[in-house]
């Protein structure tokens, strides 16, 4: 199993910034894709930013050129940069991840237990 570790959630006002950290542990394994997903409430979960192994990066639309996503691969662990947040970044942000046990054949997806952010106007 990989266990993922989330931190850095919180409140802020508009404008404000917040750093989001996850990482990832266990025995034997190999991260391929992480990313962070958010929820809000009554809404789907959507992603928000995914880089790969080697480091290419995917955005949604409303946070690009606000949010960076970035990764530490010798530490397992991926960091979400949020600056000019607004209310509607509000939600409980997850971290996932895509990772392959290597005495398994297949990767498999994992989620962490989310982390609240709330940004107040």
């Amino acid at each position: 199993q990989v266990q993922l570790v989330e931190s850095g959630g919180g409140s802020v006002q508009t404008g404000g910034s917040l750093r989001l950290s996850c990482a990832a542990s266990g025995s034997r394994f190999r991260v391929n894709t992480m990313g962070w997903y958010r929820q809000a409430p009554g809404k789907q979960r959507e992603l928000v930013a995914d880089i790969t192994f080697d480091l290419s990066t995917k955005y949604e639309d409303s946070v690009k050129g606000r949010f960076t996503i970035s990764r530490d691969n010798a530490e397992n662990t991926v960091y979400l940069q949020m600056n000019s947040l607004k209310p509607e970044d509000t939600a409980v942000y997850y971290c996932y991840c895509n990772a392959r046990i290597l005495t398994q054949r297949r990767a498999s997806d994992y989620w962490g237990q989310g982390t609240q952010v709330t940004v107040s106007s």
